[in-house]
């Protein structure tokens, strides 16, 4: 099992962090540099998170120069009118301000709008792209007609859907990003259920139920990238581990 993957230009490590409770204290600025220097692969925020307090405080840690990690955020999230280009325009400006950055490396539409057509919003989106300001873009919790929708308009970089050993309504989606050679972004991926046989995969390894979940979704397609939040360099650090871990053929199937 490859430990990296390719997306655009950059080969990254495949284990990302999640940010959606980052505020912006000194603790959490030194938790972002940390993550970096543990080879974190993927910084994951949004506009919406914390107040904009976890796009500063990466900001803060950062200053733009991510090292080996890839900062992407999102725009256009909480539902009818966020997706209308006027409203991702001057959210767009504002996470690069926040992230005290010219440019960032992956932007999601953060959900499509019902009254907003998905090729508006994305349109405001090229724009920062032809500009340099964006690097890739990407779609979040979305079917594969909205994806092939979205690729009319912009290449699409990233897809990052609710998945997890628990949750698979998202099955065809993976499969078609891996297909298409999509990177696939699996928000929540620890959240739910693993049941027994989690726990008794992860006593044979001597590993955490949250590192076989991990290394089941990194099993699951290579174009897997997971994001698991944590405020926790000792919990980061775990997950990274999980890169390590090799599932038996056995272990995987055992939960499909």
């Amino acid at each position: 099992m490859s430990t990296t993957l390719r997306l655009g230009e950059a080969e990254i490590v495949r284990m990302g962090l999640g940010t959606n409770r980052l505020a912006n204290t000194p603790r959490n600025v030194a938790l972002v540099k940390e993550a970096v220097a543990a080879g974190v692969g993927m910084i994951d925020t949004a506009h919406s998170y914390t107040g904009g307090q976890s796009e500063e405080t990466i900001g803060a840690a950062l200053a733009g120069d991510p090292g080996g990690s890839l900062v992407a955020t999102k725009g256009g999230y909480a539902g009818a009118g966020h997706g209308r280009p006027e409203v991702l325009r001057a959210e767009i400006e504002e996470s690069l301000r926040r992230l005290r950055t010219e440019s960032i490396a992956l932007y999601y539409l953060h959900r499509v709008d019902p009254e907003t057509p998905l090729e508006e919003s994305l349109a405001a989106i090229k724009e920062y792209r032809d500009r340099g300001q964006i690097r890739h873009v990407g779609v979040s919790e979305v079917s594969i007609d909205q994806i092939e929708r979205a690729r009319s308009v912009v290449p699409i970089a990233a897809v990052q859907n609710h998945y997890n050993v628990s949750e698979r309504k998202h099955e065809p989606v993976v499969d078609y990003c891996e297909k298409e050679d999509i990177v696939f972004v699996p928000f929540f991926p620890l959240r739910g259920a693993g049941g027994t046989a989690v726990q008794e995969i992860a006593a044979r390894h001597q590993a955490t139920p949250a590192q076989i979940e991990l290394a089941w979704l990194l099993r699951r397609s290579p174009r897997m990238l997971p994001i698991p939040g944590t405020l926790s360099l000792e919990h980061l650090k775990e997950n990274l581990a999980a890169l390590q871990i090799e599932l038996t053929d056995a272990e995987f199937e055992a939960l499909l």
